[in-house]
């Protein structure tokens, strides 16, 4: 009997945990539509099998490889493949799952970096999700729009004062590679500390050291707290750089419908396109214009047509968009470039010839242009920078026609000496943002003729000067300014005479003593 006893004792132990295991355990039967793959290339797979598929659904496929139905026809479909096809075989089966593709959005990503589905990669844990919503949706109607009247300040004089960018614009930011481009959209972003508008950087094809150089600007101007990464590199499946605009625009616009201004950059959509003429060419799609398909214009019109500035019963968030387009040899002309130039509200053309010059930033005054114009500017600046382009414009004329040696008249040399150094007062710094009451006295100062005495090098000290003596001398004209008072004639009159004091204690250059 005691043997008996030791072995059901035993039994007991063994297979206890064994049953319990087995009850919690509980056969599920889960149906679902299964197709297989046909074939399989780089960004591509074609699939069979499926008798009720829609368009831009998601699929699953082995190794939890995600793809989106593109072109579906009898019996078969192309699909895009948001991953890496290295495991992808003919024969493996393929989900259906019923929903199209979506991403997390929330407070949960500010600060994230993550990729074009809304996954973490810079090394934290799992992003927590609010919600998720589509990555392609409807623009908002015609009449849930208000007008574009609240600026956004780029900290940039070039900018502010004579392409000013307004919340809810679509300005474009274009030039050849390595002019600057990305300089600007990224001190836009950290120009937005006092602002209270979150900003979302979205990298399209680019390089990961790039990227890598971008964050840690955004990280050392104390800007990631505010701000969303995502980011499809190079490395990454043409796929996913085609879908990460539109996941970053989803989640912008989470917030923009909570009330919120955001600012977003894509970062660029030359390569944007390019990853779609892959994907369109790999799914054998009818070519056109330098083997772009025929709806490479509406890719990225439905995308910018989602930046507005909503009105107050509608949440009165706005969306501002700065997409970044690369052109070749100075091409402003080409299939891309124009198609964005029509969709965006102005352009921010970069030079190289001023790049080379030194001129920073490149930013040709000419050529770039705002279609919404003073509207968003504040009124003490508008006041000072009304007829910025059209005295620089005659400026640039007239320094064309100087080179040729004729002799000048005084009213003609006159204007070629404030040109030079409104020329000089435009230059910044990177990551140099200035205040709209420093940027309105450097401005005046120039326009005015107060630095026509001093030679052109000089006028970088000065306009410093400048700058120290409106914040000392003068903090309630600033704080009007900002405040968005319009100035009267007396305090301009105090402006200018601060601005005077102030330059009156420099030393006199060559010229000054009346010797010359």
């Amino acid at each position: 009997m005691a043997r008996k006893t030791i072995t059901d004792d035993l039994k007991d132990d063994l297979f206890e945990p064994l049953e319990d295991a087995l009850a919690r355990v509980r056969p599920v039967l889960e149906m679902a539509e299964i197709a297989h793959i046909l074939s399989v290339s780089n960004g591509v797979a074609e699939v069979a099998g499926f008798t009720d598929l829609r368009a831009d659904e998601l699929l699953v496929f082995a190794g939890d490889v995600l793809g989106i139905a593109s072109s579906i026809s009898a019996g078969r479909a192309g699909v895009i493949i948001l991953g890496p096809t290295e495991g992808l075989r003919p024969g493996d089966p393929v989900r259906r799952t019923g929903r199209v593709v979506d991403v997390p959005v929330g407070a949960g990503l500010i600060g994230r970096v993550v990729d074009g589905l809304g996954r973490p990669l810079d090394g934290g844990d799992a992003v927590e999700v609010e919600e998720r919503l589509p990555i392609e949706r409807l623009a908002p109607p015609i009449m849930h729009r208000a007008p574009v009247q609240v600026p956004l300040q780029t900290g940039i004089k070039a900018v502010d004062a004579a392409i000013p960018i307004g919340r809810g614009q679509r300005e474009l930011i274009l030039g050849d590679r390595q002019t600057g481009k990305t300089a600007i959209a990224v001190d836009t972003i950290l120009n937005q500390a006092d602002s209270g508008v979150l900003s979302i950087y979205c990298a399209i094809g680019q390089r990961a050291s790039a990227v890598a150089r971008v964050i840690q600007s955004l990280r050392e101007g104390g800007a990631m707290d505010r701000t969303i990464v995502v980011v499809a590199s190079g490395e990454d499946a043409p796929g996913l750089q085609f879908a990460a605009p539109y996941a970053a625009t989803s989640m912008a616009e989470h917030f923009m419908a909570k009330g919120r201004d955001v600012l977003i950059v894509y970062d660029d959509l030359t390569r944007h396109a390019r990853a779609y003429r892959e994907l369109s060419l790999l799914l054998r799609r009818p070519p056109g214009r330098e083997a772009y398909p025929g709806d490479i214009f509406y890719i990225h019109s439905r995308l910018l047509e989602r930046a507005t500035q909503l009105r107050e019963d509608h949440g009165g968030g706005s969306l501002t968009a700065l997409p970044v387009v690369e052109t070749q040899a100075q091409n402003i002309s080409a299939y891309i470039p124009t198609n964005l130039i029509s969709i965006t509200d102005g352009q921010i053309y970069l030079s190289p010839s001023l790049f080379e010059k030194g001129h920073l930033p490149a930013i040709d005054i000419g050529t770039s242009v705002s279609r919404v114009g003073g509207k968003v500017q504040l009124p003490a600046f508008r006041a000072v920078a009304g007829n910025l382009r059209l005295m620089y414009a005659q400026f640039e004329e007239l320094e064309t026609f100087a080179r040729f040696g004729t002799q000048l008249d005084a009213e003609t040399r006159r204007k070629l000496t404030r040109g030079l150094r409104v020329r000089e007062v435009l230059k910044q710094r990177e990551h140099d943002h200035q205040p709209v009451p420093e940027q309105i006295a450097a401005l005046m100062a120039a326009t005015e003729g107060l630095f026509d005495d001093l030679e052109p090098d000089d006028v970088a000290e000065a306009e410093k000067t400048v700058r120290k003596a409106v914040r000392s001398e003068v903090p309630d004209i600033c704080d009007r300014i900002s405040a968005g008072e319009k100035l009267d004639d007396t305090d301009r009159k105090a402006l200018i005479e601060a601005l005077q004091d102030a330059l009156s204690g420099a030393p006199p250059t060559e010229g000054d003593d009346g010797d010359a």
